[in-house]
């Protein structure tokens, strides 16, 4: 892999993790039509450190709202401890609940875990997949004005959108297009659900990838591709950090139908390569 490649990738996965319409179909579609072959072990350790690159990105957006919920959680243990438990629960302190609520439903698609990343590979099943993320994010595009934040938000609306990103672990469906959009139907602020959607992968992505990061390690690294790996992590952290500030920017003004479009474009020329070729 070259470092033109390893940027490419990064940008890619920086524009695509937060932008929704699948980091994970973008990165097959490029890496088949180019035919990147990093090698197994090369593609997951690679694959990994992209990853990280985007949590950086959220890291450097919601620093803030990170700080503020370590805090609570810390201070929330401290309180049953001294089982004096506050009587007003603070935004920060809520938010962290959902998150945790909305973070559960990941462990029922873990058992199957292995087989759909066998799907990265299967450029037909991509097509459909982001065929099918056009469809929800023209119908979350459509859905009426939410109101709900973290003070008004659900139990059973985090346990949804948090089943939206289990399912989203299938390669080709977006990952944010999926949990904004069932975020919206559920009656989310449309801002409140685009940082909810990101603070949610914060704990999915970590996890996902330090399991990922063992197994790379158990099967073995070249350590002389790691300063073109690094090239993609930076360009991603880069990319990333302005594309949160974009989808936030459009949320606002409630503009996703074009990305419905785009995925449908995508979707439908990715098929018909995959059944031409």
């Amino acid at each position: 892999m070259s470092y033109l490649m390893s940027a490419l990738l990064g940008l890619v996965q920086g524009i695509a993790e937060f932008l929704p319409i699948s980091s994970s179909g973008h990165l097959s579609i490029i890496q088949n039509l180019f035919h990147v072959n990093t090698g197994m072990e090369g593609h997951l350790f690679f694959d990994v450190l992209l990853h990280f690159g985007t949590l950086i990105s959220i890291f450097a957006v919601y620093w803030q709202e990170i700080i503020d919920m370590i805090y609570e959680f810390f201070r929330a243990i401290g309180e049953l401890g001294s089982r004096r438990p506050s009587r007003r629960i603070p935004p920060a302190r809520r938010l962290v609940f959902l998150i945790i609520v909305g973070t559960l439903p990941l462990i029922v698609i873990l058992p199957f875990k292995a087989r759909l990343e066998e799907l990265y590979y299967n450029t037909a099943f991509i097509g459909v997949a982001l065929i099918f993320t056009g469809i929800l994010l023209y119908l979350a595009d459509r859905t009426g004005k939410g109101r709900k934040t973290e003070r008004s938000t659900l139990v059973v609306d985090a346990v949804l959108v948090g089943l939206a990103q289990a399912v989203a672990v299938i390669p080709g469906l977006s990952r944010s297009g999926s949990t904004i959009a069932m975020g919206r139907f559920c009656g989310l602020d449309r801002r409140f659900a685009v940082r909810f959607s990101f603070l949610l992968s914060l704990p999915a992505v970590l996890g996902a990838n330090i399991i990922s990061l063992k197994d790379a390690v158990d099967a073995g690294i070249d350590t002389s591709y790691i300063p073109v790996y690094l090239v993609g992590v930076l360009v991603a952290a880069v990319s990333g950090y302005f594309a949160i500030r974009l989808v936030e920017h459009l949320a606002d003004r409630g503009k996703f139908g074009g990305f419905a479009y785009y995925c449908w474009a995508v979707g439908a020329i990715t098929l018909a390569f995959s059944l031409i070729f």
